[in-house]
């Protein structure tokens, strides 16, 4: 049964000049159209919000937000759940594509499932020039979301949730490389964290040609702090941040850093799966 709940999708902005308008072409192919974009800009020196404000001339359903100030990640997602009009909330990054039948697959999961407040998915990674390479989903539906754990199979951009949860949910502004995780491990420590991962590939992540060396290291070491918050760590922990530090410094001199991507995806497509995602791929780029 086809949904009529009205969505919020919100996208922060800072320069992706190079994706933006396939990103939002990408939501203007959904099948479930009830919806609003609030475009957020944080504070981009390219062309981004000339982009962004292209696309609000043409559908009253897009909001742009811009006040010139860089103030990372976090703290636009708050202003998100702030300017959000609708019940439900949208997560999706500005250089990413998503499956037309994401928002309609989300929503009606989240309406079937009352006791849910957040619904994820799984993700296939393309690189810059929208080339399928890989993918890593979940079997079946997990929801085993008890205990804080050093990570969880949560695509942070593919989150659908109820507006309610944000609120007393936000998210902590002093992580800017690890904002997710923090927002986890804390709703977890309030047994806040009803939230199910589908198997369903519904989310393009351009993740290859996009990973930094200082981006990396310093979300190890914000998750490590976090992680401390709730756990007793000791020296092993500390020794392993430090390897992990170590190899990508390595990987990084050798000119490898973007290979993590790609060991990201522990699921191997078959060219049957890749071809299908292709091609979903191809038609968005091209609308």
């Amino acid at each position: 049964m086809k949904s009529h709940a009205y969505i919020s999708i919100g996208i922060p902005i800072y320069n992706a000049e190079a994706y933006l308008a396939t990103a939002i072409k990408s939501i203007w192919a959904q099948t479930h159209e009830l919806w609003e974009l609030i475009l957020i800009d944080d504070g981009s020196t390219d062309n981004s919000l000339a982009i962004a404000k292209q696309f609000e001339k043409v559908d009253s359903r897009i909001r742009v937000i811009s006040d010139g100030y860089n103030k990372k990640l976090p703290a636009r997602l708050n202003q998100l759940i702030d300017e959000s009009k609708y019940d439900y909330i949208a997560r999706m990054d500005a250089d990413d594509l998503i499956h037309p039948d994401r928002l309609a697959i989300q929503i009606n999961f989240l309406e079937n499932n009352p006791s849910y407040d957040l619904v994820s998915t799984g993700v296939v990674s393309i690189d810059a020039q929208n080339k399928v390479y890989g993918c890593r989903h979940i079997d079946d539906l997990y929801a085993g979301f008890e205990s804080v754990e050093t990570a969880y199979p949560i695509v942070h951009a593919s989150i659908l949730a109820k507006k309610s949860w944000y609120e007393r949910n936000r998210y902590n502004e002093n992580y800017p490389r690890s904002e997710d995780y923090d927002l986890w491990c804390r709703a977890i420590s309030k047994q806040d964290l009803r939230l199910a991962v589908l198997p369903d590939l519904l989310y393009y992540y351009r993740e290859e040609g996009n990973l930094s060396l200082a981006k990396i290291v310093r979300s190890y070491k914000d998750s490590l702090t976090t992680y401390s918050e709730y756990k007793k760590t000791n020296i092993v922990d500390s020794a392993k941040l430090e390897a992990k530090i170590g190899a990508v410094r390595l990987l990084d001199s050798l000119g490898l850093l973007q290979k993590i991507a790609n060991k990201r995806n522990k699921i191997t497509m078959s060219e049957e799966l890749k071809d299908s995602h292709q091609a979903v791929v191809d038609g968005l780029v091209a609308e």
